[in-house]
């Protein structure tokens, strides 16, 4: 089975914990004529498209360390994202980002650093079929008994990114994980980890709050409430409409266009696992982004495209709550 669970969304970022692939930075030179898949593991190639023998491409992605497929920005192809064979041509990657300044900090560890962010928002009952989480998610327990059911999307994180950094931006010093009893109660329902335990919350915090400004709990609150924009927009209805049942994922972009225009729908991927249930949709926020109105105020403008999709066939099965 393919592990494509990982993958440069909006400046190379992402990284989904315990998966293989990894987001890359450089350039790949082709040395022969190959194909150009939008799936290696399915050998889908829409439109045909190829890379030519003497052109650089801009890496995006690798499929694991020790890499065979790579991740190329296509020109003229669509989506532009494609997966070449390795052997196809010659990779020249970037290196990780250096070392700070004195003191031997890392600088992708340095606080108030970002210049965008990441929001990852999980639908929870394809995280907790399909995610080995080893009854370490009290939450999962519940959905998967029918004790909580799963009725909006929920957050995962909000990720600052930096984009020098690609997915080594984060763990950075800062206030100590505290939430009021109002932030906990506010947050639980967009959170559900937060009905049984603090675990997560203070894991993403952690990882990833401490690398911004905000407090602990005007965070988690700022969090949730984008999490809201997009659980009530035609994401959020295209998601909740499909809970036992599948939806194309073109079809799924067409709603989007037809509603907010290309560019919104540039700034939305979905996440698969075993490539056909749907994890999780990520969405490239600005770094001064509102959650005060709808869905194309949320991403503003969030900058460079992301992939619409990372691991997903054509068709995406939305699963239902509880053991199947």
């Amino acid at each position: 089975m393919s592990r494509l669970l990982s993958a440069a969304i909006f400046l190379t970022f992402f990284a989904i914990a315990g998966q293989a692939s990894e987001s890359a930075s450089g350039k790949f030179t082709a040395t022969a004529s190959c194909e150009a898949y939008s799936s290696f593991a399915k050998q889908s190639n829409p439109g045909g498209a190829r890379v030519v023998a003497g052109t650089a491409y801009t890496v995006r992605e690798i499929n694991k360390v020790d890499y065979d497929w790579l991740r190329v920005e296509v020109p003229g192809a669509e989506p532009k994202l494609r997966w070449v064979q390795r052997s196809c041509g010659t990779p020249a990657l970037a290196e990780q980002a250096p070392k700070g300044p004195s003191g031997g900090g890392d600088s992708c560890s340095l606080p108030n650093q970002q210049d965008s962010y990441v929001l990852a928002i999980t639908w929870q009952p394809g995280f907790c079929e399909h995610v080995q989480y080893k009854g370490k998610k009290p939450e999962c327990d519940a959905m998967n008994s029918g004790a909580l059911a799963a009725k909006t999307l929920s957050l995962h994180g909000l990720w600052p990114n930096k984009k020098e950094c690609g997915t080594h931006y984060g763990s950075c010093d800062g206030q100590q994980f505290a939430l009021s009893k109002e932030t906990i109660d506010q947050i639980a329902p967009w959170m559900p980890n937060f009905y049984f335990e603090r675990t997560f919350g203070a894991y993403e915090w952690n990882k990833h709050g401490k690398c911004q400004a905000l407090p602990p709990d005007a965070y988690f609150i700022k969090a949730v409430s984008a999490v809201r924009v997009v659980n009530d927009s035609e994401v959020g209805k295209i998601v909740l409409g499909s809970v036992g049942k599948s939806f194309r994922v073109g079809d799924f972009f067409d709603r989007l266009k037809a509603r907010y225009g290309d560019q919104v729908a540039a700034r939305i991927t979905l996440v698969c696992t075993d490539r056909k249930y749907l994890q999780e949709i990520r969405v490239a926020l600005p770094l001064d982004f509102s959650t005060e109105r709808e869905l194309p105020q949320l991403v503003g403008n969030a900058g460079q495209a992301a992939p619409r999709e990372i691991g997903c066939d054509d068709e995406v099965y939305v699963e239902a709550a509880g053991k199947n």
